[in-house]
Order: structure tokens, then C-alpha cells, then sequence
């Protein structure tokens, strides 16, 4: 007879696949396979038919320990899909890690926006996350996320645990970005000047394009409460803030989307109203 030691701990194993395509003047989704807890709600088209909205959503609320959510986007030639969530996603305490793998593909003359509310990390959370874009041709991304490490209004600090982080872009197989994160539950970092300087928030916009002096600069002076700035590399917008509540984060990131959303993909900016709710 078999003896337990441990008591089982029920995890969830979802997948995700999308895919898009352009007919005429209107993208159109062609492909949504799920698996598991992964969905997307109804698509929209708040701008017209050549921008197709969807809201991806996870119906346990939460990723627990053990649990794996994989998520697929591929858009055709021409096609144009903006990308956002319902609400916060929210990394338990854990006693194993939790895992997110999410692969993006833009082909030629096609446009994806990746605009999700915040990601949550409790103390003792064990998250580990794993981005990787594919960009083809002239392929246009606006790609933002969002960290709260704990819960300061609930007097929760990000005292143990860990939030893993890796996002590669390339173009062409080429890759034009690479970025790796680890921050340990009461890391140095956390409260060091070099690090998070104790902000509880940080947050990272990345678009491609390139940007003139004139507006560059009506970015930098936005109002907000957040510690933030942009850079420009080749063919790259680098924005990244700290701050110490979500909402200041994702307002200023809001904001910047709506200086470069007409000159970086040609279309005014209006938001999801699933950001209002």
C-alpha cells in the first residue's frame, strides 16, 4: 500500500491559440483552440473591422503552484489584433513554481497591441514567466506589462518567493531584444537605489518604430506619479516606470499610449472599456 506524505495539490494545465488573419479590409479571427482554463471572450471591433479586439481571460482568477498557462498568437499578412484582460492576473503563495509561456508572432504588415492589466505576485509566490515575439518583415508590436511584487495595502511585502521573468524579441530570426529578470522575495534590490528603490511596481513598454525630438520629449514631461522615462534605440521605444500602486503605472502607460499610438500605428488611441470596469 501506497503512503502519502504530502497532500495532492490539484494544479491547472491550460493552453491558448490564436490566430488571425486579414480578408479585405477586416481581421477576422481564424483560429481559437483552448485547453484547460483559457479563454477569449467575444471579439470586437470598437474602431471598425481592420482592428480586432479580444479580451483573453483566465477563469480561476489565480495561477497556483504547479499551475502552467501557455499561450499561442499568431497573426497573418496584414492583420491587426489588440490583445488585453479583463482584470489583474494574480501569482499565489506557493510551495512550487507556477509557470507562463506566451509565444507571439507577427508576420509582414501585421500589427499586434499586447496590452494587459497588471500582474500581481503575492509574497511567496513562485512565478516564472516566458515571453518570446516574432516579428517578420515590417511587422508592427506595442507590447507593454505591468509587476506589483506584494501587496503594500494589505501590509504585504514581497518578503519571500520569486518573480522570474524572460522576454526575447527578434525580427527576421534576428534578435533585437533580450531581457531577464529575477527578483528573490526580500532582495537587496528591492529597496537598493540600482534596483526598485523601494517601489513596489515597475513596468516596461516596448514599441518599434522611431520617434522625433518634439515628441519624445511631450512624453517625458507627462504628469504622473511615477518614476519613469523613454529611450530610443534603433527601431526601438524603450519606456519603463516605478512606482508604488498599478493604477499610477498603468495610467502613465495609457497616457504614452495615447502620445504614440497615432504616429508609431497611424489610428487615435481608444481604450478597451474593459479597462473602465
Amino acid at each position: 500500500m501506497t503512503v502519502l506524505t504530502h497532500p495532492f495539490t490539484p494544479h491547472w494545465q491550460a493552453e491558448l491559440e490564436l490566430g488571425y488573419t486579414r480578408i479585405g479590409d477586416a481581421t477576422r479571427p481564424v483560429l481559437r483552440r483552448h485547453s484547460g482554463p483559457l479563454r477569449v471572450q467575444k471579439h470586437l471591433y470598437p474602431e471598425g473591422s481592420e482592428v480586432c479586439q479580444h479580451i483573453i481571460v483566465h477563469p480561476p482568477g489565480g495561477i497556483a503552484g504547479g499551475d502552467r498557462l501557455d499561450i499561442s498568437v499568431t497573426l497573418g499578412p496584414g492583420a491587426w489584433a489588440q490583445l488585453t484582460s479583463p482584470g489583474a492576473a494574480k501569482w499565489y503563495r506557493a510551495a512550487s513554481p507556477a509557470f507562463q509561456d506566451l509565444r507571439l508572432r507577427v508576420e509582414a504588415g501585421a500589427t499586434l497591441e499586447w496590452l494587459p492589466q497588471e500582474t500581481i505576485v503575492y509574497s511567496a509566490a513562485q512565478a516564472e514567466l516566458n515571453t518570446c515575439i516574432e516579428l517578420e518583415g515590417d511587422a508592427r508590436l506595442f507590447y507593454w506589462d505591468i509587476v506589483a511584487l506584494g501587496r503594500p495595502a494589505a501590509g504585504e511585502r514581497f518578503d519571500a518567493g520569486h518573480f522570474q521573468a524572460r522576454l526575447d524579441i527578434r525580427r527576421d530570426d534576428r534578435l533585437i531584444w533580450h531581457e531577464r529578470q529575477r527578483i528573490a522575495g526580500a532582495d537587496a534590490l528591492l529597496d537598493s537605489p540600482i534596483g526598485l528603490d523601494g517601489h513596489s511596481v515597475f513596468a516596461t513598454l516596448i514599441a518599434n518604430g522611431e520617434l522625433d525630438a518634439d515628441l519624445l520629449e511631450r512624453c517625458r514631461e507627462l504628469p504622473s506619479r511615477v518614476r519613469g522615462d523613454l529611450t530610443q534605440l534603433p527601431g526601438l521605444i524603450v519606456a519603463r516606470c516605478l512606482a508604488d500602486e498599478a493604477l499610477h503605472a498603468r495610467a502613465w502607460l495609457i497616457a504614452l499610449w495615447r502620445l504614440l499610438r497615432p504616429e508609431l500605428l497611424g489610428r487615435e488611441a481608444l481604450p478597451p472599456r474593459i479597462w473602465s470596469t
